[in-house]
């Protein structure tokens, strides 16, 4: 008992300081979203004072009521909701069935075509924007969704077909087997069996695929040229930058408004999060 007592008084120091560090750890990645919504909440003087403080005693809401009111801002929030949602979708359902194929079967180039889907997270996005800007004229796809959501597919899918690889693999296949012999069919087996084992994978990928979507600005500046009515939320903070000078209010608030769709997407997903990091179903 003494010794265990002993070895408690030892480690508990080093506890104390493990949590410290992560307290100040997460103090330090909050204190940029604490500030934004400070900004937003600050009157214009506040905001524009050459000696800025960590609090205000006269919150307002006057910027988000001008972001709110800004032409266009309800049609900016659909069309991301659009892209970032048929990109999730579209990409959970490919990914599911792709990474069952290079787990399940057996083909040529196999290897090859996984070692391809590393490759691919490899290239950094800047450099392939102009040839994606030529393939979207190309395709006539230029000012539509069609040109923000191909992209994101193609980016998310690699990174989401590698990690569902990891929990196709992990389902026995000897529940596979027993399922046969039970009479199911494969496709049966697919949709009624291996998808709700490997959908905690779906979800962390889903999370991972709605964030770089709804916070993209690169494509929508890029592919979205002329018709404003298919921009996204990220080209409405435009808006607020003004050649003489900048409404920092309205920024701050435009970018509290677009943080809270990731929360509560968050919210919603993250006990199955939490299971999808955490591993795969055992045997």
């Amino acid at each position: 008992m003494s010794t265990v007592r002993r070895t408690f008084r030892i480690r508990r120091p080093w506890r104390l300081a493990a949590e410290a560090t992560a307290l100040l750890i997460a103090a330090a990645v909050a204190f940029p979203l604490y500030w934004m919504v400070l900004s937003a909440l600050k009157p214009a003087g506040e905001v524009q004072s050459t000696s800025p403080r960590p609090w205000t005693l006269d919150p307002t809401l006057d910027s988000f009521r001008r972001v709110l009111t800004q032409q266009d801002f309800g049609r900016y929030f659909l069309n991301s909701l659009l892209v970032a949602g048929s990109v999730v979708l579209a990409s959970a359902l490919i990914a599911f069935l792709a990474a069952t194929a290079v787990t399940r079967f057996r083909f040529r180039f196999r290897t090859t075509l996984l070692i391809m889907f590393l490759v691919a997270q490899m290239v950094p996005v800047e450099a392939l924007t102009i040839p994606l800007f030529f393939l979207m004229r190309d395709l006539g796809q230029l000012n539509t969704l069609g040109s923000l959501i191909l992209p994101h597919l193609a980016f998310s899918l690699p990174f989401a077909i590698w990690m569902l690889r990891g929990f196709v693999k992990a389902v026995p296949e000897a529940l596979e087997e027993a399922a046969y012999l039970d009479g199911a069919s494969r496709s049966r087996f697919l949709w009624q069996i291996l998808f709700p084992l490997v959908f905690p994978g779906l979800v962390a990928t889903s999370v991972f695929s709605f964030i770089s979507t709804w916070n993209d600005f690169l494509f929508a500046k890029s592919f979205i040229i002329s018709d404003t009515s298919q921009s996204t939320l990220p080209m409405a903070l435009l808006v607020f930058f003004k050649p003489d000078e900048n409404d920092w209010g309205g920024i701050m608030a435009a970018s509290t408004l677009m943080t809270v769709p990731v929360l509560v997407f968050f919210v919603l997903v993250q006990r199955r999060l939490v299971s999808g990091l955490g591993g795969a179903v055992k045997d």
